[in-house]
């Protein structure tokens, strides 16, 4: 029979685990609930007014120069002409005042995604139920390094993942995979695997990609010592897709001049429209070819819960890796990305072995380790809310909040087709919008010129959020003269047809305000 254990602490220094942990935190997380109320009502917007400029004084104030909490403080050593913060608190102010003061500020301070007029970015309101899972986990603080961290942690990651590689056609017990921090970490990983698959050999490895794949791929490539000029782009058609025959002949030119291919990479889902690769026709050119496959579908893998959308995703199951990030459309906090393989041999040039974490005997008595499923070490159990996210609502009930958005995305571009002032660049795929306001000439009738026009939406944009009314993305397409775009991305279910119209027309008048004539 085990004897509880009574460990006492330091005033100032309670621990959010074990049996005493939840009282701890209760209150404490009181205090953070009414500073995060308190503070959103104070910013009564999605952001806070005023720019740059004003939240950096705002932040000064709260923090105080010099300011050391009861006892005094000490002088600033910078003198009185110093500029920036001052010295590191010797003394606090206590766990309840800095939570407080510090939470209302942050909440202030927001770009708040919840809301409906903050839609600037691929940027979710978090479930209220995921935000609580990840309390959990923050208060456990599993590592998933090694089990004798991480036990129950270790094994819900080893379930979602196979779920989840069930989601994408992968089979799941065949399947392997990791959580990760996001799409550049998955298309990091992914491109990890697929070097090394090509193995050494003659000529210079190179990636293949559209010419709008997301631009971490270029950085990863530096990263992974293939340099950034290793990556070809392939032509997008009409429709914004790589175009598969484009992609053929472009592998046809590398072989050509005696480089080899180490990997394709497809787009479900592009950052700007939400353009979706032809998967099974760029998976086909992939294997004529004789190369690795990995799908980055960070924003589009959302698509796979939405029984209406998930057929736009055909041939997903034929990459050897696939991202997915969750923290887009799947409504979690950073950091929710997932990495996918079909063959968790394929994981295998990411194997570790560190005598302090799964020494060889530990592994064969069953105490298994996920170390080498990823490149991190310290890694924290962000599976636990994407568990318990996906028992709360289940494939229908993240479908249904994919549908919603996406009902929003095509009410937002038909509002946009019916007005005169603005512009729509094309139809949506997923749940981005991308247009622009049309000013008029000031000299005369008739519109704008292609220089004015851009300056006119970017400006616009900045008038929107110094004013702190709403969070428009801007994006370009294209270049020169003319290609400055402005951008929805609706990821809140709960906003409305009539929010729609309203931040529509908070765009049509900043842009009325920019275009006007100097006084």
């Amino acid at each position: 029979m085990s004897t509880a254990r009574h460990v006492g602490h330091p005033v100032g220094a309670a621990l959010a685990g074990g049996v005493a942990g939840a009282d701890a935190l209760r209150a404490l997380v009181e205090v953070a609930l009414a500073a995060l109320a308190g503070g959103a009502g104070a910013r009564g917007g999605p952001l806070p007014a005023g720019g740059p400029v004003a939240v950096a004084a705002e932040v000064a104030r709260v923090l105080g120069p010099g300011a050391v909490g009861p006892g005094g403080s000490v002088p600033d050593p910078r003198g009185s002409a110093a500029v920036g913060p001052g010295p590191l608190p010797v003394l606090g102010v206590g766990e309840f005042a800095a939570l407080g003061e510090l939470s209302a500020l942050l909440a202030w301070g927001a770009a708040d995604p919840a809301d409906p007029y903050c839609a600037g970015h691929l940027h979710c309101p978090p479930l209220a139920v995921a935000v609580a899972a990840d309390l959990v986990a923050a208060a456990l603080n599993p590592s998933l390094d090694s089990w004798d961290q991480a036990p129950a942690a270790t094994a819900l990651e080893v379930e979602v993942v196979a779920a989840l590689a069930g989601l994408v056609g992968f089979a799941p017990k065949v399947a392997g995979g990791t959580i990760t921090s996001g799409g550049t970490e998955s298309n990091l990983m992914g491109l990890l695997l697929a070097r090394d698959a090509a193995g050494p050999g003659v000529g210079r490895r190179r990636i293949l990609c559209s010419q709008a794949a997301h631009f971490s791929i270029r950085r990863c490539a530096g990263l992974l010592g293939l340099g950034e000029d290793a990556v070809v782009t392939v032509p997008a058609g009409a429709d914004h897709r790589m175009d598969p025959v484009a992609l053929a002949a472009a592998g046809r030119r590398v072989r050509a001049g005696n480089d080899r291919i180490a990997a394709i990479v497809a787009t479900a889902g592009t950052t700007d429209l939400g353009a979706i690769d032809p998967l099974e026709a760029i998976a086909s050119v992939a294997r004529e070819l004789g190369t690795w496959l990995h799908v980055d579908a960070a924003y589009g893998g959302g698509a796979l819960f939405s029984d209406r959308l998930a057929p736009l995703l055909a041939g997903l199951h034929r990459a050897h890796s696939v991202g997915l990030d969750l923290h887009k459309l799947g409504w979690q906090p950073v950091a929710a990305g997932v990495f996918l393989v079909r063959d968790a041999a394929l994981l295998a040039p990411l194997a570790q072995r560190a005598a302090y974490l799964n020494p060889d005997d530990d592994e064969q008595a069953g105490y298994f380790s996920l170390l080498g499923n990823s490149p991190r070490t310290t890694r924290r159990a962000d599976v636990f809310k994407i568990a318990v996210t996906l028992r709360a609502l289940g494939r229908a009930g993240l479908g249904e909040l994919v549908e919603r958005c996406h009902d929003l995305a095509r009410h937002a571009a038909q509002l946009i087709r019916a007005d005169p002032r603005l512009e729509l660049a094309a139809e949506p795929v997923l749940t981005s919008v991308v247009f622009r306001y049309l000013p008029q000439r000031q000299d005369g009738p008739g519109p704008a010129g292609a220089a004015e026009t851009d300056r006119v939406n970017a400006a616009l944009r900045r008038r929107l959020l110094h004013e702190g009314s709403a969070v428009v993305g801007r994006t370009e397409l294209g270049r020169g003269p003319g290609a400055v775009r402005l951008k929805l991305t609706l990821l809140n279910p709960n906003t409305t047809a009539a929010d729609l119209a309203a931040l529509l027309a908070a765009v049509v008048e900043a842009g009325r305000a920019e275009s006007a004539p100097p006084c």
